[in-house]
């Protein structure tokens, strides 16, 4: 296999604002509000209860205001055929089943991953009340969309989160060809007294594939070095590379990162692996079954205090350094954003929901 050139940093960021700039460039605005109704009246169209529909719509829009198309208004017409062919059953009521005080775990029932998700988070925060470690998986799970989604809420009740979940194969192992890992994102997020939590929330690959699967619904080619042909061969064809592999981050380090991730969510989750599970993207098959980790941390006790003040002079020496950011802070200034005006959609992405919705 013919592997690319790194093309990590400024350029790459360069290119990725320049390609947004021209897959908007024919946009739809609308206002999060209105997203929110036309995901849930489609959803519901399609076979979903209401409760998960709203559920569902309210993850997708929140993944649009935060600037992560790939997780947004592009899943809706999967995420309805999958519900309307039986893939992912959206009457499902996901079920919490405690091990322990500290240690549960959550059957999703073959239903969307968004209200699993939030039994996961209430049922962690049940456990922290008389426990200073939790940890939670989820199994018979879906797309669990923005990985940071799942901790933030953690953290702004005052705990430190890490999030990991598996997906259909998309990664393959260092030096193969085939997909056997999944895309495995990793989110962490930590509490700040006086401001919104640090955030990290991030693909094993060097872009999600959401990322791909919105330009080739757009016809938008994509930057060499993001993704593979299904020959191992880097390519610029979106398309072609929904049916490849994607490029780790950090080349095999990557890949390893990746392995750790379908131990953590899938195998001790006993969900599907990468290479077992069904696709996101497609409307017919068998419930991907994907698996997701949740482990959560009350700082107060390990750090007997300290952890507010030591935290805050850690960010202050990254801050110190000209031309840093701490992560995630782009994060809250497109939320912001979009809560004050809206959020924008290709115009035929637009035409196909609003078609969707009967």
């Amino acid at each position: 296999m013919r592997r690319p050139r790194r093309r990590d940093g400024p350029a790459m960021d360069e290119q990725l604002r320049k390609e947004g700039d021209r897959s908007m460039a024919d946009a739809h605005r609308l206002q999060l509000d209105e997203l929110r109704r036309l995901v849930a009246d489609i959803l519901v169209a399609h076979d979903t209860a209401p409760d998960n529909a709203l559920r569902v719509a309210q993850a997708l829009a929140a993944a649009e205001a935060d600037g992560q198309k790939g997780h947004g208004a592009s899943r809706v017409p999967s995420y309805a055929g999958q519900a309307r062919s039986g893939k992912v059953d959206g009457h499902a009521v996901p079920e919490a089943i405690r091990l322990t005080e500290s240690a549960a775990i959550i059957d999703a029932r073959d239903g969307f991953a968004y209200p699993a998700i939030d039994l996961a988070q209430r049922t962690l925060l049940d456990c922290l009340a008389s426990s200073p470690v939790a940890a939670a998986v989820i199994r018979n799970s879906h797309h669990s969309g923005v990985v940071a989604h799942h901790i933030e809420p953690l953290a702004r009740a005052g705990f430190v989160a890490m999030s990991v979940g598996n997906g259909p194969q998309g990664i393959a192992p260092w030096g193969g060809h085939r997909g056997l890992f999944g895309t495995n994102p990793i989110g962490f997020a930590a509490p700040r007294a006086d401001h919104p939590p640090l955030v990290i929330d991030m693909s094993l690959s060097k872009v999600a594939r959401g990322r791909v699967n919105v330009a080739a619904q757009t016809g938008e080619p994509i930057p060499l070095g993001w993704a593979f042909d299904s020959a191992g061969n880097p390519t610029t064809d979106a398309k072609a590379a929904m049916a490849g592999t994607m490029a780790p981050i950090g080349d095999a380090k990557g890949a390893q990162l990746a392995l750790m991730v379908e131990i953590l969510a899938a195998a001790l989750s006993a969900s599907c692996f990468g290479f077992e599970s069904s696709s996101h993207y497609e409307v017919e098959g068998p419930p991907p079954r994907a698996g997701q980790f949740l482990l959560a941390l009350d700082p107060g006790p390990f750090s007997e205090g300290l952890f507010a003040a030591r935290l805050e002079d850690l960010l202050a020496a990254i801050e110190e350094q000209p031309g840093t950011r701490l992560p995630g802070q782009r994060r809250f200034e497109l939320r912001a954003n979009a809560e004050r005006e809206g959020i924008a959609i290709p115009q035929a992405l637009y035409r196909q929901l609003v078609s969707l919705r009967g």
